[in-house]
């Protein structure tokens, strides 16, 4: 089963993802069955097999290995995904109550005769839990603020900056606006958030944020044009970058390559 997966690890419906181990050894908890990875986003699923009706044995190792990996390497996103032939409803509560906290997928797999061939079929028994955004929550608890609020803890000049890549934005789309939270000035597109870019204003800065999958050729732009990269936040996909009033007018044309990425990425779904 192992080696059926790790040829095509599309059939368990994770997406595009990718064989990146099989056999991962573990620090003193023996092996990680497989270890796929998302070639786009760099998410990892932590993959758990075992033949027959899952069972305590089989939640504990998925989910400490699942741990193990995260906290080895937290620079992605990691999701545990357990697959058993059976996954009794006793032990589906048990994995369910983890999974509000955990981001857990299980998976009961079956084999199926048609004619003289054998098929095998995985079926999503537990899905991840979905979370809400950012922008999502804060619409939903209602912290809107205006310009002047913005214009007060940051400043006239700052604003000025947000306004000009809002003119850059616009050359993408122009049904897109500022939607001013007190947290953050995002965007909005027919009254609803459409943030694939968030700002940050700050009295002599600015903190523009990319929702952007890391990537080598999104690094090499940033570095070769000499941007202030903050950092790279892997559980929201977002670059962040801090801007001079020099950065956003001389450096506008690799602002709009950014932005223009960004926009295709959520453009695309």
């Amino acid at each position: 089963m192992q080696d059926l997966i790790g040829d095509d690890p599309s059939i368990l419906g994770l997406g595009d993802s990718e064989l990146r181990q099989k056999e991962r050894i573990q620090p003193r908890a023996g092996r990680l069955d497989l270890l796929l990875q998302d070639p786009d986003s760099k998410r990892r699923y932590e993959v758990e097999l075992q033949l027959g009706p899952t069972d305590e044995t089989h939640i504990i190792r998925t989910i400490e290995y699942w741990d193990i990996e995260r906290k080895r390497y937290p620079q992605y996103d990691h999701c545990a995904v357990l697959i058993a032939e059976d996954i009794t409803s006793r032990f589906l509560n048990v994995i369910a109550l983890f999974n509000g906290s955990i981001p857990l997928i299980a998976l009961q797999m079956q084999a199926l005769k048609v004619g003289d061939k054998t098929t095998i079929v995985f079926t999503r028994v537990l899905d991840e839990m979905a979370r809400g955004l950012v922008e999502e929550d804060e619409e939903a608890e209602a912290f809107p603020a205006d310009r002047a609020y913005w214009e007060g803890k940051a400043s006239k000049t700052m604003l000025g900056l947000v306004d000009q890549c809002l003119e850059m934005i616009r050359q993408l789309d122009f049904s897109v606006g500022l939607k001013y939270n007190k947290h953050y000035i995002g965007l909005g597109r027919d009254g609803l958030p459409y943030n694939f870019v968030t700002f940050r204003p700050k009295k002599s800065t600015l903190t523009i944020e990319f929702k952007l999958p890391q990537s080598d050729d999104v690094d090499a732009i940033i570095n070769e044009a000499g941007l202030d990269k903050l950092d790279y936040n892997a559980r929201w996909s977002l670059y962040r970058l801090r801007l001079t009033p020099i950065d956003v007018k001389g450096k506008a044309e690799i602002l709009m390559k950014l932005m223009k990425l960004a926009h295709d990425r959520r453009a695309a779904g």
